[in-house]
C-alpha cells in the first residue's frame, strides 16, 4: 500500500493504528460471509454439521481475504477522507 495518494498527496495511514476500525468492518463482512454460507448450505444440504460450516466459512473467508481487507480499509477512510473527485480535478499537493 502506498503511503500517500500519487495524485494528491493524501496520507494513507494519517496515524499510527488507524485502521484498527477497520478490523470492525472486516468483522462485518466476515459474519456476513457467514450468514450467507450458512443459508445457502442450509438451502442446499439436509444436515449442516458444524465441520462443514466451518470449511466453507475458511476457504470463503481466506478467498476472499485480499478483497475484503483492501474494501474495509477503503470504507473506513472514507468515513473520515472527503473524496475531491477524479485525479484530472484535483491540484497537485506536496507530500508532507
Amino acid at each position: 500500500m502506498h503511503k500517500y495518494c500519487p495524485c494528491c498527496g493524501q496520507a494513507f495511514e494519517p496515524e499510527t493504528g488507524y485502521y484498527y476500525g477497520a478490523m470492525y468492518v472486516s468483522f462485518a463482512f466476515n459474519v456476513s460471509i457467514f450468514l450467507v454460507s450458512l443459508f445457502i448450505l442450509h438451502q442446499f444440504v439436509e444436515e449442516v454439521t458444524m465441520a462443514m460450516m466451518i470449511g466453507v466459512v475458511a476457504i470463503t473467508v481466506v478467498g476472499f481475504l485480499p478483497v475484503i481487507f483492501r474494501i474495509s480499509r477503503v470504507l473506513w477512510i472514507n468515513i473520515f477522507v472527503r473524496y475531491e473527485g477524479p485525479c484530472s480535478l484535483i491540484p497537485k499537493k506536496s507530500i508532507k
